[in-house]
């Protein structure tokens, strides 16, 4: 079976049992920081395309061949490109561009808010490195008119804490049947 005559219930169940035990370098795994994500988008009242965006920001981490091997290299490995392109099978751009900007949305706070990056963790502000830096502030006004800019940001406000270790939250079951009318042309996921 392809990936695309999987429904996105599928896909994203497999991809979380395949790879979501992988440690995320922040003492806790994959899964963990992105149900601790889609919790905190939960909390918040954001709508389920949102809540999806923040389950599934890191998917291209969980997607890419070795990205611990090319975070060692210090080579950045597109991981939000490569989880939009794929999430595209199934999702529309209401999921699938917050999640392709969450890495420019970094860079942008670092730009807009002076205490941002001192509050990144290590990880976060060593792949920062590898991101680009600091947006200029035409990049940043350019990242503004951006659809979908102002969802990115709040999915990396979400990426930022959602990093507890032992935080509890609701299993991937949960989010799956809250996310399931995202999929594209409404089609039931589950």
């Amino acid at each position: 079976m392809s990936r695309a005559d999987l429904t996105a219930h599928q896909a994203i169940t497999e991809l979380f049992a395949a790879r979501g035990s992988l440690v995320y370098g922040e003492a806790i795994t994959q899964l963990q920081h992105a149900l601790q994500c889609a919790a905190l988008a939960e909390a918040s009242g954001a709508a389920p395309a949102l809540i999806a965006a923040a389950l599934l920001h890191d998917a291209g981490h969980l997607l890419h061949r070795d990205a611990a091997a090319a975070f060692a290299a210090s080579e950045d490995d597109v991981h939000e490109a490569i989880g939009a392109k794929y999430l595209g099978l199934w999702f529309g751009p209401e999921v699938t561009q917050p999640i392709a900007l969450h890495v420019e949305a970094k860079r942008y706070l670092c730009r807009r808010e002076a205490s941002y990056y001192a509050g990144l963790s290590s990880l976060s502000q060593r792949s920062l490195a590898m991101q680009g830096d600091a947006m200029s502030e035409a990049e940043a006004r350019a990242f503004e008119a951006v659809p979908y800019a102002l969802d990115a940001v709040q999915v990396r406000r979400w990426d930022d804490t959602g990093k507890e270790r032992g935080a509890a939250t609701p299993d991937l079951a949960h989010f799956l049947a809250l996310v399931a009318p995202c999929a594209t042309g409404g089609r039931d996921t589950a």
